[in-house]
């Protein structure tokens, strides 16, 4: 069994810190008695898990997450989907970029609306759990990577007490177009981390220029090797590198490299 070990005290960027809440974006698939019990494990005496379901005709049957509190650190957690039912929200009409209430530029319609019917009981639940000296993180993978991103510009721009010491997302997609992204970098300076996989399909999509990912990037290579930001040339450099690793199914690297069990794999290796 995997041993997570949270540091409660930690404030800033650490490998195994990130590490920790890679794990904690996976907890966030399992079921609510499961995050409990886990998260408890962790050293979390308060955890409220949340579900609220959409109507069709839109894609995602509903929107999940958990906060997982102590009076040291909170984190907030946002659960993914999988590569192929994402791809519904990357080609239609869902893709349509709609105006940020709470900041300035615009949103993917469909993270908006995901993140919508759940925000509101989130901020509610932070504002309550709230002491003096906690920690406050946000965390997901995939779709879940997105929602993190944007519920901690919004949880910000609503109450600017609740200014994330750090966000942490795995294999997100695009959210935003440049004026967003470019505010949401000035915000969050220091404090968001954006993790890649190689060829991780989702990260490359929604396509720019209407949509922007933010600045900070940590970059695991073809052979798993966490790094910063490649240059344009080095990057596709190594992506063709890992493209080519399986020449029996070379076109599945990119749905492989977005699991968040390889990105699980990558930060356990890269610790040892």
């Amino acid at each position: 069994m995997t041993t997570i070990s949270f540091d409660h005290a930690a404030t800033g960027y650490s490998l195994a810190h990130a590490r920790c809440l890679a794990y904690a974006a996976e907890l966030a698939y399992q079921d609510e008695e499961r995050v409990r019990a886990t998260a408890n494990g962790w050293g979390f005496d308060r955890v409220l898990s949340f579900r609220v379901p959409h109507t069709p005709p839109f894609p995602l049957v509903d929107t999940q997450a958990y906060i997982a509190a102590n009076d040291r650190m909170m984190v907030v957690a946002f659960r993914g989907t999988q590569p192929e039912e994402l791809r519904d929200w990357l080609s239609d009409a869902n893709t349509l970029l709609a105006p940020y209430a709470a900041g300035t530029g615009m949103i993917h319609a469909g993270f908006y609306r995901a993140l919508d019917v759940v925000h509101p009981a989130m901020l509610d639940a932070m504002e309550s759990w709230r002491a003096d000296g906690q920690s406050l993180w946000f965390t997901g993978h995939s779709l879940g990577g997105a929602l993190a991103m944007l519920a901690a510009a919004r949880t910000y721009f609503e109450d600017p007490s609740l200014l994330a010491d750090g966000v942490f997302t795995f294999g997100q997609p695009r959210t935003c177009c440049p004026l967003l992204a470019a505010a949401y970098d000035k915000a969050f300076r220091g404090r968001m981390f954006r993790f890649v996989n190689n060829n991780d399909v989702v990260a490359q999509l929604p396509p720019p220029p209407l949509f922007q990912h933010v600045a900070e990037e940590r970059y695991f290579d073809a052979k798993g090797k966490l790094r910063e930001k490649p240059s344009l040339a080095a990057g596709l450099a190594d992506r063709l590198k890992g493209r080519t690793a399986d020449l029996l199914a070379p076109a599945g690297d990119g749905v492989r490299d977005h699991f968040i069990n390889a990105y699980l794999a990558n930060f356990d290796a890269n610790l040892r």
